[in-house]
C-alpha cells in the first residue's frame, strides 16, 4: 500500500478554476518553480468559497500541494499524469473536469473514497446529507475530527465543481445532471484513476464500470477487452467465462 492511500490531504475547498489554471501552465511548458511561484501569488488573493479575498499563507499552501497533482506527481503516477496531459491537449478546456477528477482521485484516494460513499448514497436515495456521508467515511478512516473535516472540504469541493447541488436544508445535496463521457481514452483514464486509488491496484471489471465514485459521469459502454486494448497500463486477467479482473500493468 502506498502512503497515498493512508493520507487524507483535502484540507480545504478546492476550486475547479484553480485546477484549470494549473493545467494551463503545465501545458504551456512552465517549470515547477514557475508554477509554484504563480500559484503562490494567485492563491493568496483567492477565497476558498471562490472569488477574490485575503487568506492565510498556511491555507493556500495546502491548496498548492493538491494542485501539484498536475505538475509534481509522485513517481508512480508520472505515467498516468502524462496520459492525462495528452488527453488535455486535445480536449476543450470546458471539458477538463473529468481529467481533474481522475488526477486528484489517483493522487488523493481520500477524494475517491468520499465520492464513492456519495455515489452509494445516491444509488439508494435522491438526496444525501453531510451526516450520512461523514458517517460512512468514518467507518473506513475512523471516527476522528480530522476525517470529518477533510470529508467536509471534499464535499464542498464537489459543490464548487458543480457535481453536487445544495438542496433544501443546509448540509443536504442532490446530484447534478451527469456529464456524458464519450471519449474512450478519457473513460479509460477515469477507470485507471480508480485502480490507482485502490490499494491492491486491481478489481473486477464489473465493479470498476459501476463504481459509485464516478457518480458525476455517464461512461460509455466498455468491456475488459476494450479497456486493456485502449491503454498499455492495464492487464486483463480472466477466471472462467465471466470473471474478469483489471489490474495496473506495472
Amino acid at each position: 500500500m502506498s502512503k497515498r492511500h493512508e493520507k487524507l490531504g483535502i484540507k480545504q475547498t478546492i476550486q475547479k478554476e484553480w485546477m484549470d489554471r494549473t493545467l494551463r501552465m503545465v501545458l504551456a511548458g512552465m517549470t515547477e518553480e514557475e508554477i509554484r511561484e504563480d500559484l503562490d501569488q494567485y492563491l493568496s488573493t483567492q477565497k476558498q468559497s471562490g472569488g477574490i479575498g485575503e487568506r492565510g499563507q498556511k491555507t493556500y499552501g495546502m491548496a498548492i500541494g493538491i494542485l501539484a497533482s498536475w505538475f509534481a506527481p509522485e513517481d508512480e503516477l508520472l505515467r498516468f499524469r502524462d496520459e492525462a496531459l495528452n488527453i488535455a491537449r486535445v480536449v476543450p478546456e470546458e471539458h477538463w473536469l473529468p481529467l481533474h477528477w481522475a488526477v486528484i482521485s489517483a493522487a488523493y484516494p481520500f477524494w475517491f473514497n468520499v465520492a464513492k460513499q456519495v455515489g452509494r448514497l445516491f444509488n439508494l436515495q435522491e438526496s444525501v446529507t453531510q451526516v450520512q456521508i461523514f458517517n460512512r467515511i468514518k467507518e473506513q478512516y475512523g471516527d476522528r475530527e480530522t476525517v470529518a473535516r477533510n470529508a467536509r472540504y471534499t464535499v464542498r469541493s464537489f459543490v464548487a465543481w458543480g457535481v453536487l447541488q445544495e438542496s433544501g436544508n443546509k448540509g443536504c445535496y442532490k446530484k447534478a445532471p451527469s456529464m456524458q463521457i464519450q471519449e474512450r481514452k478519457l473513460a479509460a483514464l477515469l477507470i485507471e484513476s480508480a485502480l490507482h486509488a485502490i490499494p491492491e491496484g486491481k478489481v473486477s471489471v464489473a465493479s470498476l464500470l459501476n463504481n459509485p465514485a464516478f457518480f458525476p459521469f455517464d461512461l460509455p459502454m466498455l468491456s475488459g477487452d476494450s479497456l486493456s486494448k485502449s491503454s498499455g497500463n492495464f492487464e486483463l486477467i480472466r477466471h472462467g467465462l465471466d470473471d474478469e479482473i483489471l489490474m495496473l500493468n506495472n
